[in-house]
């Protein structure tokens, strides 16, 4: 892809116009920001059909439904929910007053103050959500917005270019396209905040370069987010919905369910659960199917097949989950069959990286700890599933292991809960948001304390007298 024309200079030119209209017009009012998403919310319903589209161009075929659904009517939610209840977000929050230094009539708050621009670096895997859902909490906050989408997804992003500079001046929001250069130099900005949402590898990159200017960072980042089924789930209901977060957009989900711990006298029930999910939800089979999502590009095609490859290369048993026996090496696109390995070890390659793809490992246990302990000796994931209806062993599960957020009895839905902070912990990531997480992120949180005016804290300047030793002498005390 050519550069975009607002590059180097360009998008610092941006930048500091950005800045600039920040100082000049102060701190938005409730109204603005209100006006700023409904402008979001109107662009997406107006063109929400074209995204569609675009983002079927960009994948070879991406599922329109699927796109309608998680791309444009659950951004629309996201901003929706920040507008409802963006009056009360802003409100000051009153804080405790401590005696002695604090003497009745003083006050303290928390003032939320727009940190002023925030650099939005959105992925591939879902173009528009991942750009508008953060949308909703850094215009709530107040701040103006510099967008750099994914060259992955050319079309999508040239129209996202095409129609945000309809809606906004380029001082509100603007969208930089490029390539990995145009990336790059994006990251050494002096934004006010970044959001990067991505691969754990490219987070290291934007994170050295933002440290040259002290930028805040939220990294939304993935890793590989295990299931555990306990033997009190229903293996099918639990395959449904296991198979379901798989098989939606092909797998290309930073909380797709990465790798199933399954008790070791059922690993046969559910991967014949598995095969009936798959079944049923593509009856008329996959290839040709306009509900099944295409693998994104050949580089990523080729890195799932290699996965396969491998596993079955170090003698691994790879099912293919293929309903109508479709063949898949003669299509227009890049679609993978679902496929499930059972009990692969640690040495292969779908062990050790992010699958990002229609695979799903399935490790047979025996005890609940066994499983446990292999999560806590991997790094923290950004989600984790239970399904069983024991409550002791869920709580066992939830309370020894850490991840960015966790679904009981269901994959990836803790993700559309706008009042749930969205977010990850170590190698899946830092900072959160969504909903009034969201607007906290991307806010400065400013204390203020209002002096009384009375005197009797006098006491506390030299000449130190006994009054101020006895006060501080009660303050010692146990």
């Amino acid at each position: 892809m050519a550069l975009d024309s607002a590059t180097g200079t360009g998008m610092e030119s941006i930048l500091t116009r950005q800045k600039a209209a920040n100082l000049r017009d102060g701190i938005p009012s409730a109204a603005k920001r209100i006006e700023w998403i409904d402008k979001a919310i109107d662009l997406l319903i107006t063109h929400g059909d074209a995204f569609n589209d675009a983002m079927c161009q960009d994948f070879g075929h991406r599922s329109k439904d699927q796109s309608g659904f998680t791309d444009i009517v659950s951004s629309i939610g996201a901003l929706k929910f920040a507008r409802k209840h963006v009056h009360n977000w802003m409100r000051p929050e009153k804080r405790k007053v401590e005696f002695p230094l604090g003497l009745i009539g003083s006050r303290a708050q928390l003032q939320f103050q727009p940190k002023g621009v925030i650099g939005v670096i959105s992925p591939w895997n879902f173009p528009v959500n991942l750009t508008f859902t953060p949308l909703a909490g850094v215009f709530a906050a107040g701040n103006r917005c510099m967008i750099k989408p994914s060259e992955f997804t050319e079309a999508t992003s040239e129209l996202m270019k095409s129609v945000i500079a309809q809606y906004y001046d380029e001082e509100e929001v603007a969208v930089i396209t490029g390539g990995p250069e145009v990336g790059a130099e994006f990251t050494k900005l002096p934004f006010d905040h970044i959001l990067f949402t991505g691969a754990t590898s490219v987070a290291k990159h934007v994170m050295r370069a933002a440290a040259d200017n002290l930028v805040p960072l939220t990294l939304e980042l993935g890793g590989k987010s295990p299931v555990i089924l306990g033997r009190s789930a229903d293996m099918q209901k639990a395959a449904n919905r296991i198979m379901a977060g798989k098989t939606l957009n092909a797998g290309q989900i930073c909380l797709a369910p990465d790798y199933a711990f399954v008790p070791k006298e059922k690993t046969a029930e559910f991967t014949a659960a598995a095969t009936s999910a798959v079944q049923k939800m593509f009856p008329s089979g996959l290839k040709d199917n306009d509900d099944y999502t295409s693998i994104v590009n050949q580089r990523h095609f080729d890195r799932i097949m290699g996965y396969l490859e491998d596993a079955r290369a170090k003698g691994a048993e790879v099912i293919e989950i293929n309903p109508t026996g479709d063949n898949f090496s003669q299509q227009p696109h890049h679609k993978i069959a679902p496929h499930i390995i059972v009990d692969p070890t640690d040495d292969m390659s779908v062990m050790q990286d992010e699958i990002f793809g229609p695979i799903l490992p399935i490790k047979s246990y025996g005890e609940t700890r066994d499983a446990i302990a292999y999560i806590n000796a991997n790094p923290r994931p950004l989600g984790l599933y239970y399904f069983g209806e024991d409550s002791a062993e869920r709580d066992t599960v939830l309370n020894n292991t850490t991840s960015g957020g966790v679904t009981v009895n269901d994959v990836i839905f803790h993700v559309a809960q706008e009042d749930l902070p969205f977010g990850g912990v170590g190698p899946s990531g830092m900072g959160s948001y969504h909903g009034r997480e969201g607007f906290y992120e991307f806010s400065h949180k400013k204390s203020v304390y209002t002096q009384t005016g009375s005197e009797m804290l006098a006491m506390i300047r030299p000449p130190y007298t006994d009054a101020f030793r006895k006060q501080m002498s009660s303050r010692l005390k146990r």
